[in-house]
């Protein structure tokens, strides 16, 4: 599975979007450069391909960015 997952740091109120194929190790290794992140949304995928273009999507801070934004209550 490959994963788009979503992350907000809890200090600056800032947003990160990324991809991975594990995301367990992945969020460990976020931790350890910044403990005051929190993964607040994913997506599975079956695909590489779909999980990245859909992070390529959110990250444009388009249109997909604003509707999981405002479905996640942080509009």
């Amino acid at each position: 599975m490959y994963y788009v997952y979503v992350l907000k740091n809890r200090r600056t109120n800032r947003f990160y979007i990324g991809y991975t194929e594990n995301l367990k190790r992945r969020l460990v290794e976020h931790k350890k450069s910044d403990n005051g992140i929190e993964l607040v949304y994913y997506e599975a995928y079956i695909y590489e391909k779909h999980a990245r273009t859909r992070e390529r999507k959110l990250k444009q801070y388009g249109s997909a960015w604003r509707g999981l934004r405002r479905r996640l209550g942080f509009a």
